[in-house]
């Protein structure tokens, strides 16, 4: 009698304390510095795999465009494609406000899904701040 009572007080003891795996609910952001307009092409790609594999925990993307090709984000025949597909995936794609004023791009002329912030690279920073994961391409 004594041995069924330690057997069922280290069965319940062993039950109670396994532990249990805790539902992974973390949502994950992403930003994405790029210089280059082709670049969206795999940077599109990859956010789709990463909503696929991630389903609810997948958030935000951002894709910062900088340098001296922001003003292709004008070519409407480039952009069109991208900016379905970013739309599809639910990809901000976001034009440096400084690069656009550097290369004497107007703003009016990107197209009206393209975000623009002041300064592209503060605003990643800013982003990797609130715990986004951050690539520069």
């Amino acid at each position: 009698m004594k041995t069924l009572y330690i057997s069922l007080i280290l069965a319940l003891t062993t039950l109670l304390s396994s532990p249990v795996k805790a539902q992974d609910n973390t949502v994950h952001n992403y930003v994405v510095l790029t210089k280059k307009i082709p670049q969206l092409k795999p940077i599109l790609l990859t956010a789709q795999a990463l909503r696929e594999e991630e389903g609810t925990r997948f958030g935000d993307f951002q894709v910062i465009v900088c340098g001296q090709h922001i003003g292709d984000l004008t070519d409407k025949e480039q952009m069109t494609p991208f900016l379905q597909e970013a739309e599809a995936q639910g990809v901000t794609i976001v034009a440096c406000g400084f690069s656009l004023k550097k290369f004497k791009v107007d703003a009016g002329s990107l197209p009206r899904e393209v975000k623009v912030v002041d300064n592209g690279i503060l605003h990643n920073f800013q982003l990797q701040n609130k715990g986004y994961k951050s690539l520069s391409l």
